[in-house]
C-alpha cells in the first residue's frame, strides 16, 4: 500500500510544479514601462523640491514643473491599473488546478483499487530469485542462472543451458557467449559449435563471419554427416563469391537429402539462385520399402551385393541415357562409400565427358571429386 501512496503523492507534486508557476500573474512589457515611467516621475518631483529649496529655481517654475510631472504620473499610473496582466488568475485556471491536484489523484487512486491489487504483498528481488523455478517468467528465470554463473562461472552446463534461452529472447551476441564459455569449460560439442556459429551468424544480420565459420568448420569436423553447419558453411561460401565451391556445398547437402526436411527447401532455393536453374529433387531410384524389409533380414555380404546391385543399375543408366550433374556426383560418391576408388574414378572420368561441352557443370563435377579425394583431370 506505501508504493501506491507514493505515486498519488509524486502525482500531486508533479502537478503542482507545473500549475503553480502558470497560476501567477504574468505583467506584460507594458505594464512594466508603466510602472518604471511611475518611479521616473516620482524622482523628478523629489527633484524640483530639492532645487526649490536651494534657490535654483523659482516658485512660478517649480509650480509649472510640478504640474507637468504630476499628469505625466497619473497617466502612467492609469495605464498600469488597466493593463490585462493586472487582473486576478481566471476561474478556468483555478478549476484546472483543482482537478489536477485533487481530482486526478483521486481518480488514479480509484482506478487502482477497482483494478488493482493494493493487497498483494512485496516481492523482493531476492525472494523471487530463491523462489521454486516453477510458475516464475522466463526473465526471473534467467535472472537466477545469470545470478548463479555471476557466482559459478566455470559451471559449463549452467552456460550451456542458458545460451538458447538468450537466442530465444533475441540476444544473439551473449548466447554466443555463453556457447563459448561452455565450449572452453566443458570441451567441444556439435551442437554447441552449430549454435554459437549460428548465434553470431544472427547478430551480424545473416553474415558468416570468420569466427562463424571456424565454428561451424569444427563442427563439421566432429560430426561430418551434419546438416545445419554444411547449410551454413555453404552459404559462407555464397557470401564470400566462391560460386562454384558453394554449389558443390549444396549439391553435396541436397544429395540424398529427405525432400520433405524443412532445410530443403531453403538449399534449392540457394542453389537455383547460383547456378540459374531448380535442382531435381525426386527420389533417387533405390529400394522400395519391400526390398529395405528384405535387406534388414540379410547378411551383412548380402546386403553389400544388394546395395551393389543398386550402384550398378544406376552407372548403367547414366551410360545409356545420361543424366543431371547431381546423379553423376551420387555415384561417384556411392562408389568411394564402397571403398571401390576405382570405379569411381572412372565414373568421374564418364561424368566429365559427358559435361565435356559444359564448363560450370564440369567445374561442379571436379569440385565434388576434390572433395571426395579424386584427382579429376
Amino acid at each position: 500500500m506505501i508504493f501506491w501512496i507514493l505515486i498519488a503523492g509524486l502525482t500531486a507534486v508533479a502537478a503542482l510544479s507545473v500549475l503553480v508557476p502558470l497560476s501567477r500573474t504574468r505583467r506584460l512589457p507594458e505594464t512594466v514601462a508603466s510602472q518604471a515611467d511611475e518611479a521616473v516621475y516620482r524622482e523628478q518631483l523629489n527633484a524640483i523640491e530639492t532645487e526649490l529649496e536651494r534657490g535654483l529655481i523659482d516658485a512660478d517654475t517649480a509650480e509649472a514643473a510640478r504640474t507637468e510631472i504630476a499628469r505625466r504620473l497619473l497617466a502612467a499610473h492609469e495605464r498600469v491599473k488597466a493593463a490585462p496582466g493586472a487582473s486576478r488568475p481566471k476561474t478556468g485556471l483555478k478549476l484546472a488546478q483543482a482537478v489536477a491536484v485533487l481530482a486526478l489523484p483521486a481518480v488514479t487512486f480509484g482506478l487502482y483499487l477497482l483494478l488493482g491489487t493494493p493487497d498483494l504483498p512485496d516481492q523482493p528481488l531476492h525472494a523471487r530469485l530463491t523462489a521454486p523455478a516453477e510458475g516464475q517468467s522466463v526473465d526471473v528465470l534467467v535472472a537466477r542462472v545469470e545470478r548463479h554463473l555471476a557466482d559459478n562461472p566455470e559451471d559449463g552446463q549452467g552456460w550451456a543451458v542458458v545460451a538458447p534461452v538468450y537466442l530465444s529472447l533475441g540476444q544473439p551476441r551473449a548466447s554466443a557467449k555463453a556457447y563459448a564459455n561452455a565450449i572452453r569449460i566443458l570441451g567441444p560439442k556439435q551442437e554447441w559449435l552449430t549454435d554459437m556459429g549460428e548465434a553470431l551468424a544472427i547478430a551480424e544480420q545473416g553474415l558468416v563471419t570468420a569466427e562463424a565459420q571456424r565454428a561451424f568448420e569444427q563442427a563439421v569436423a566432429l560430426e561430418p554427416s551434419a546438416v545445419k553447419p554444411r547449410f551454413f558453411l555453404a552459404i559462407a561460401l555464397g557470401q564470400e563469391g566462391r560460386k562454384v565451391d558453394a554449389i558443390a556445398a549444396w549439391e553435396a547437402l541436397l544429395d540424398g537429402a529427405d525432400p520433405t526436411a524443412a532445410w530443403v527447401g531453403a538449399a534449392r532455393q540457394e542453389l537455383a539462385r547460383l547456378t540459374g536453374e531448380t535442382p531435381n529433387m525426386t527420389a533417387p531410384r533405390g529400394p522400395s520399402q519391400e526390398d529395405i524389409a528384405a535387406a534388414a533380414d540379410m547378411s551383412r555380404d548380402d546386403q553389400q551385393a544388394m546395395i551393389r546391385g543398386m550402384v550398378s543399375g544406376l552407372a548403367e543408366r547414366l551410360t545409356t541415357e545420361g543424366g543431371s550433374v547431381e546423379e553423376w556426383n551420387r555415384l561417384i560418391r556411392a562408389y568411394m562409400v564402397l571403398g571401390d576408388k576405382a570405379e569411381a574414378e572412372k565414373a568421374l572420368a564418364s561424368a566429365q565427358a559427358a559435361f565435356a561441352e559444359n564448363q560450370n557443370d564440369l567445374s561442379r563435377i571436379k569440385d565434388a571429386a576434390r572433395q571426395l579425394g579424386l584427382s579429376g583431370s
